[in-house]
């Protein structure tokens, strides 16, 4: 087995995630814990309790996610999982990697994650942006579509997330214009998404901006795992180049088929999401079908992902 880790980012969270593992692994709690005295917040009570509105706060999701991608981890690395030859994340995840690759403190990772989120929400104000999944069309008649929609304002393709399914983010009478000509163009499904902020498009230009003057306040290390960026589909050992990466990624499309073709053209056999939901071992099986895929999210996922390491 060539084993490869990636880790799930916004969206994949949901009220009493990770209950089951925690019950049966310290480090899930522990690592919560951490993070909550980070924030002044009890993320853990947050994700088991809610209400999911405060949960679904983007500010507060992607703490709560990148603490849960950790805790996986380390409940992983705790029971002797397979240490992978490669990481990635998918947007927010991206962090979640770079904290398990020893590239980025957990604690600085924390801080860094809570502000994304805020810089985020503040670059476009609520209403005036939006996300859709086009689903059955390929990339180029996604690109397609957006030039045509553009005459209504800003919408890009921004998540190259399998064959046939592409997110767009941009201006809502944009994006709303998008579906309606990806409907004409023969979509099977555009699905508008229930969030407020527009992730990975040009609108989002300032708060890369000022993510990157953050980011250069903190100590980026050379990963000790390699891991694949978003925004370029390269690994990278300089800070300076990882801390470009990442601010460039929330204005830039998340080129996820490519990571994982990246992967499987390495040699890697078996792909792990370590963190809630499956939605990015979904993905992955459409990728590439030649890969072993799984999720690790309780214990039963768990102990069938460290059987695939000695099967």
């Amino acid at each position: 087995m060539k084993l490869a880790c990636v880790f799930p980012g916004q969206g994949s969270q949901s009220l009493g995630m990770l209950a089951a593992l925690a019950e049966a692994f310290p480090q899930v709690r522990e690592t919560f814990q951490e993070a909550s005295d980070v924030l002044g917040l009890d993320l853990w009570a947050l994700t088991q309790e809610g209400p999911a509105d405060d949960l679904n706060r983007t500010e507060n999701t992607q703490p709560a996610m990148l603490a849960a991608g950790v805790a996986v981890w380390r409940a992983w690395t705790a029971q002797g999982g397979s240490e992978p030859v490669v990481m990635a994340g998918h947007s927010l995840g991206e962090y979640t990697a770079l904290v398990c690759a020893d590239a980025l403190d957990f604690d600085a990772a924390v801080r860094l994650v809570a502000e994304r989120g805020r810089l985020m929400q503040n670059a476009v104000p609520a209403g005036e942006g939006a996300m859709a999944a086009i689903l059955g069309l390929d990339d180029e008649q996604v690109r397609t579509v957006c030039r045509e929609a553009a005459a209504a304002g800003v919408v890009e393709a921004v998540n190259y997330n399998a064959p046939g399914q592409v997110v767009i983010a941009g201006e809502t009478a944009a994006v709303e214009r998008a579906i309606a000509l990806a409907g004409e163009a023969g979509a099977k499904r555009s699905v508008k998404l229930p969030v407020s902020v527009p992730s990975h498009c040009s609108l989002l230009k300032s708060a890369a901006s000022n993510m990157h003057v953050r980011l250069e306040s903190v100590r980026v290390g050379t990963p000790a795992i390699r891991v694949i960026h978003n925004v370029d589909v390269t690994s990278h050992a300089e800070p300076d180049v990882i801390r470009a990466a990442l601010a460039a990624q929330i204005h830039r499309p998340v080129r996820w088929v490519e990571t994982v073709q990246a992967m499987a053209a390495d040699g890697v056999t078996t792909v792990l999401e370590l963190g809630p939901g499956k939605v990015l071992t979904g993905l992955n099986k459409r990728i590439d079908k030649s890969l072993t895929v799984a999720c690790v999210q309780d214990p039963d996922s768990l102990a069938q992902a460290l059987a695939l390491g000695t099967s």
